[in-house]
């Protein structure tokens, strides 16, 4: 068996799963997220336990088994408490300011970048050179935080760009003199 696929999920007080099929519906105080299970996991849900079993030992089962018991324990995680993703500009010049829901990014381009919200996922410029990502959905707010790190990568001369908060970038020596 899994070792991740065979851990029990614990359902906490104030979080709903509904089990319909293959479909699995996480409501909590944040909000609900769904997802559609593969056919070959078989969802087991007692009381406030909820396990996941598969049929055969082949290794696409395996994989399956793993990752469907990550995900549903990512949902009742994320409808719980959320998450959470802060990026860190670095850079001369480089800085952030929020319009509305949207972020203003000035990372040394000609032009500032406006980087529109995706649904389910709030963005908050702290200060003019961090940026906080959160929502319920893990997925989302890890998608939004890599697209913004890829306007500006930070790069291993001068480490200017946007990282992620307690990033370590690896930095390389200038050019050197042949003499």
């Amino acid at each position: 068996m899994s070792r991740i696929g065979k851990a029990i999920i614990h359902i906490p007080a104030g979080v709903k799963v509904a089990v319909n099929g293959q479909n699995i519906k996480v409501e909590g105080p944040k909000g609900k997220l769904e997802t559609n299970v593969h056919e070959l996991i078989k969802i087991n849900l007692d009381g406030d336990k909820l396990s996941f079993s598969r049929p055969n030992d082949e290794k696409f089962t395996r994989a399956m088994h793993g990752t469907t018991r990550a995900l549903v324990n990512n949902m009742v995680e994320g409808v719980t408490k959320g998450f959470q993703k802060t990026l860190e500009i670095v850079g001369v010049g480089y800085r952030v300011e929020q319009k509305g829901k949207d972020l203003n990014l000035v990372l040394g381009f000609s032009h500032p970048v406006i980087f529109k919200a995706p649904e389910g996922v709030e963005l908050k410029a702290v200060d003019p050179l961090k940026i906080t990502i959160s929502g319920i959905d893990k997925q989302k707010v890890g998608q939004a935080a890599a697209e913004i790190r890829k306007y500006r990568r930070p790069e291993p001369y001068k480490g200017k760009g946007v990282k992620y908060e307690g990033e370590i970038v690896r930095r390389k020596q200038g050019k050197k003199t042949g003499k």
